[in-house]
């Protein structure tokens, strides 16, 4: 099952933590300007249409304020910044799942906010599966 292949472990590789300082560097100029860390994980297997789903997680960083931030635009951002790379991430996915499955289509939902330090972004990944 798709599920099974996808761990967190495995997301954590392909955006290690040091990824977050990387992308405010890119965006900012510094690292230290990031309100939060960026983690990715999943989020689980909707086996009715073959949807495998998994999210950025965004924690507030300390003495920074992630109700300042504006994180409902970070679904376009996150979309096509190169540092995210999420074309990339999702290749990645596609070639772990082979040569039972494949992604077929993948779309980013908007920021949903799970408590006033943690926001998560879905990525939710259409799969097909290979006869």
């Amino acid at each position: 099952m798709p599920e099974s292949a996808i761990t967190d472990e495995f997301l954590s590789s392909l955006f290690p933590p040091g990824r977050a300082d990387e992308f405010f560097e890119a965006l900012y100029g510094g690292a230290e300007a990031g309100a939060f860390d960026i983690g990715l994980r999943t989020a689980g297997f909707n086996k009715q249409n073959n949807t495998l789903i998994i999210e950025f997680v965004l924690t507030e960083r300390p003495g920074h304020c992630m109700a300042c931030n504006l994180t409902y635009g970070l679904p376009q951002v996150f979309q096509r910044h190169p540092i995210i790379n999420l074309s990339g991430i999702i290749d990645e996915i596609d070639k772990k799942l082979k040569p039972d499955w494949s992604v077929e289509e993948w779309q980013i939902g908007s920021t949903q906010v799970l408590d006033p330090k943690v926001n998560t972004i879905p990525v939710f990944i259409k799969l097909k599966k290979n006869n």
